[in-house]
């Protein structure tokens, strides 16, 4: 599974649950993500994808997280957190994800 974002690709590991099995279904599709907080990016889905909501306390940069049912996060600063996520991935390389997602919106592809 692979994220591209303006044109570099970094390699996704899914987690082995519900949603991320559920998100994987819905592969490939291309986000408009928003920039958020300068640590993440963040899409609205049109529907919910099952959630199991848990604090995690801590996120990593490539953390690929569902927000309630319907918000997929992508991270590209690690920070500790209060919020509750679901697991949805992790990207297993991160160099280079800062310049690759900017400071503004962009365009996130999920693929296989």
């Amino acid at each position: 599974m692979t994220v591209t974002i303006a044109g570099r690709r970094f390699p996704l590991a899914l987690e082995d649950n519900e949603t991320a099995a559920a998100f994987a279904a819905l592969l490939p599709m291309a986000l408009p993500m928003r920039e958020l907080n300068g640590n993440e990016k963040y899409h609205y889905l049109m529907g919910p994808l099952p959630a199991h909501e848990q604090a995690v306390g801590h996120v990593d940069a490539g953390d690929v997280m569902l927000f309630g049912e319907d918000c997929v996060v992508l991270f590209y600063e690690g920070f500790d957190t209060p919020y509750r996520y679901t697991r949805i991935g992790r990207l297993t390389q991160t160099s280079g994800l800062r310049e690759a997602v900017g400071a503004g919106d962009v365009e996130v592809t999920f693929g296989e």
